[in-house]
């Protein structure tokens, strides 16, 4: 009977100790600011289903985010990023192919509720609010490579834009694994008169962030 007394209290003392330390290490009621940097796998898409066809590009994502927890489970993370967006096409004219890269440059404020099952993942999903802070194309042809650097002040392009983001962050001690899928909401051109073809961006986003 002294045996099984000593067992339940030596078991109870080590389950209440290992859950103790659990807590320490469970930030999930914790206010808390983060740095991240990845990048951006973009395209865009039109919604109409006219004859624009792109392909894919890598961009440069890195910026700030910060945890906010309602409760335990619940919680508001807003992030600010800078963020590189666009496509590649290809076309000819007069019997020679070219291929332009656009690099959209954006500022982008996703404000995502936070899910948090628990301490190692979080589930993210709300909207985001892009601006357009500059635009770069370049055509590369046979005879040979042009860089533009857009000026877009009185083109009717929309800079400010509406978008969706969902997906999730692996948190590890203080880094924090992000995978992220977003797409806009609200085409690139105004009210239709700009000359630039219609489309909407889409991407998927992979960062690795530092949780102070």
């Amino acid at each position: 009977m002294k045996k099984l007394i000593l067992v339940v209290t030596a078991l109870t003392f080590i389950t209440s100790n290992a859950f103790s330390q659990d807590n320490e290490l469970d930030r999930r009621d914790d206010i808390s600011l983060g740095l991240k940097i990845g990048g951006n796998y973009a395209n865009v898409y039109d919604t109409e289903g006219e004859e624009f066809d792109a392909d894919a590009k890598l961009g440069l994502a890195v910026g700030a985010f910060l945890s906010i927890p309602i409760g335990t489970y619940l919680g508001i993370q807003p992030e600010v990023l800078f963020s590189q967006k666009g496509f590649k096409a290809t076309g000819s004219v007069l019997g020679s192919e070219y291929e332009i890269t656009r690099t959209t440059n954006y500022l982008d404020v996703p404000i995502f509720l936070a899910f948090k099952p628990s301490e190692f993942i979080t589930f993210v999903a709300g909207p985001q609010f892009s601006y357009l802070l500059s635009r770069n194309e370049k055509f590369d042809s046979e005879f040979g490579l042009v860089e533009l650097e857009e000026e877009f002040e009185n083109e009717n392009i929309r800079k400010n834009t509406l978008s969706a983001s969902l997906g999730f962050d692996i948190n590890i001690d203080n880094i924090v694994i992000g995978a992220r899928a977003a797409w806009d909401l609200q085409d690139n051109k105004g009210d239709g008169t700009s000359s630039t073809p219609r489309y909407r961006n889409t991407w998927l986003q992979a960062t690795v962030g530092f949780r102070f």
